[in-house]
Order: structure tokens, then sequence, then C-alpha cells
């Protein structure tokens, strides 16, 4: 397995506090709001993608995974990113990390989730927050093809709720080479976080997000008939609708209740065995205040928690309007390096997951 003793893990976050609290986050006083720094990187950020080697990885059950590779340092940690709720490769974060990543030497693997690269995926699922067999797929092969190099998991907002769900719910099972993990801006609980997106902003987010997740909700439906109620998720307007009708209906859950409750993260960060950086904002129009795991962070030796007064959602813009920086990569890039002094080699004699046979969905909720 991939965990750290107690009193080791207890070093490294002392080690990596030192030096990411000597940088805290100061959102600029021209971009103070919650929804401008959520905002901001979404419209404005427009870093270019560095050269990337794309592969099609088979999942086992008639998919195909869109996994795009950067190469780095023969000797730095390999950094697996997963993007947010219908993000993919063109994510503004994604691509600004890995400009980052490059500058430093850090090779990258990008994992766009099923129906994100283009393309609707063939198989009887899609994606969601719980969803961990595609991460565990990936992280397989990448130890099977390179079983020295340390893995470090990288995910945001839901892609940070998969790495730090998978990472909780069977820490035995995690390979010795995943060494570390980053998550930004997930949401800890989803009972607050889910109803309280379809309040905020008089419901925009919820309605943005939904006027790309509903018509593949219904192309799912026109694959495979009767499985879903199209006319149902033809009229979602809330999250609390459409994870009812299209998500818990297509991977097993009962309702939107049953699914929040089960995917949540917050759960599952008591058991994570590896040191894991946490980066989240109190004013994070997605995930209340009161979700934060602040007492939970401060008492395991596994969480290094970097819980911020302000930064929105996968937002954490610094700097001038001409020249914005953004925190959370320059921290994690930090957090790298201290993870890069400390780390060593994995035991190649430890477990190596099954990448042939993939779990269905619904066995992994």
């Amino acid at each position: 397995m991939g965990g750290m003793d107690a009193v080791s893990a207890g070093l490294l976050k002392r080690a990596a506090l030192d030096v990411l609290e000597a940088r805290p986050f100061r959102a600029p006083l021209w971009l103070r709001s919650p929804h401008a720094q959520t905002l901001f990187p979404h419209f404005l950020r427009r870093p270019l993608l560095p050269p990337l080697r794309r592969e099609e990885w088979p999942t086992g059950d008639g998919d195909l995974l869109s996994i795009h590779h950067l190469e780095g340092s023969a000797d730095a940690p390999r950094v697996v990113l997963l993007h947010g709720l219908e993000g993919g490769l063109t994510s503004s974060y994604i691509k600004g990390l890995l400009v980052a990543l490059r500058t430093q030497g850090y090779p990258a693997t990008v994992m766009e989730h099923r129906s994100c690269d283009g393309r609707m995926n063939s198989a009887k699922r899609l994606y969601h927050l719980g969803e961990t067999t595609d991460l565990a797929r990936v992280v397989g092969e990448l130890v099977l093809r390179e079983p020295f190099r340390p893995l470090v998991l990288c995910g945001f907002s839901l892609g940070g709720n998969q790495v730090l769900k998978w990472l909780g719910e069977s820490p035995a099972e995690i390979p010795a080479q995943v060494r570390a993990a980053v998550a930004v801006s997930p949401p800890f609980d989803l009972m607050v976080s889910g109803p309280h997106m379809d309040r905020v902003l008089f419901g925009q987010y919820t309605k943005h997000f939904l006027r790309s997740l509903i018509p593949k909700a219904l192309a799912k439906a026109e694959q495979f008939p009767d499985l879903l109620d199209a006319d149902r998720i033809r009229a979602a307007r809330t999250f609390k609708e459409f994870d009812t009708y299209a998500t818990a209906a297509l991977h097993g859950f009962a309702d939107a209740h049953d699914y929040w409750r089960r995917v949540s993260s917050g759960q599952f960060l008591p058991r994570i065995e590896v040191p894991t950086l946490l980066i989240a904002s109190a004013d994070d129009p997605f995930n209340p205040s009161s979700t934060l795991p602040r007492e939970l962070a401060a008492r395991s030796p596994h969480l290094i928690a970097q819980l911020t007064r302000r930064g929105g959602h996968v937002g954490f813009v610094m700097g001038s309007p001409l020249r914005p920086r953004f925190w959370a990569d320059e921290q994690i890039v930090a957090y790298l390096g201290v993870l890069r002094r400390r780390i060593t080699a994995p035991d190649t004699a430890a477990r190596v997951p099954d990448v042939t046979h993939p779990r269905h969905a619904a066995d992994d909720a």
C-alpha cells in the first residue's frame, strides 16, 4: 500500500506547512467577490496548452479513456490530473497547472472523464462524483509502465472528490507508488453543497452545468431505451432533479440524496493514509464554509489544509488584472517541491491494482 505512518506523515506535514504558510492567499482589491474569483479564470485565463502525447486506453466495459501525457524529468514524481464537472483537457485550471508543471520539469498525465473528450461514451454509464474505477484504471496502468516513479494525484472540484474518496474508501488497496495527493475545491458534504448549488446566484451555476449535462443524459437514454425517464430529465431545473432522474437512475443510487450521501468525500478523509493537500475557500459559491474539515485537518497527520477566507471555487486569483497569478498552482508546485525532497522510489513488490476488469460504476458507489 502507499500509506505513510503517522510520525513520518506528521514531519512531512510540518515541512509542507512551513513552505505553504509562508505564501498566504490574499484576494486583491479588484477581485474580492467569490463569484468574480470563480468566473475570472473561466472567462479570462487563457494559458497555451503545452505539447502533450495522447493515448486511448480501453476500460474493459466497451469505452475508451482519453489520456494525455506531459513529458518531464526522469527523477520527478508524475502528477495525475482529474478535472471537474463538465471540464476537460482545455479547462483553464488544467492548462494552467500543466504549464506550471512543465516549467518545473514534472511529468503529468491528464485523464478526461467519459463523455468529456468530445464524444459520447458507449457503456451504460457516464461519470459522477463518486466514480473511481477509471482513476484506479489509470493509476494501475501508470504503475505497470513506471513502477519506480512516485505518483501524486491532483483533482479539481469533482475530480478532487473522486481522489479523496478513492484514497479513503480502501486505503489498503492504494498502490505504493501513490505517494501524495492534492484536492482543490472539492465538495466535502454534498448533502449541504447539492441543495446550496441550486439556490446560489439564483440557480445560474446549476443552469450552466445542466446546459451540457441534460443533452448527455438524453443521449444515454437514446442509447439504452427504458433505462431513464427522458421527460423528467428534460424538465430538470435543479441538481436534485437531475441527479435523481439521471445520475442516480443510471448508476444505481436510490435518488439524489442517496447519491450525495454515499459519495461525499468528507466521510473518507479520516482513513486517508498518504499526505494530502486540501485547497479550499470559505467563500466557495459551490461549497459553504460550514462543510470545510477544519478540525479534522488540524488533527490528522495526513491532511495538509490550506483553507482560505476568500478565493471562490477553483479561483484563487492574485496579482493585477494585467498580470494575474494563480495561487493554487503556486501552492501545488511548492508542495511538490517538498515532496520531491522527501519521498523515495516505491517498493515495486507492493500491490499493483488489477487494470483489466474495472468494476461497474454502481459497484463503486
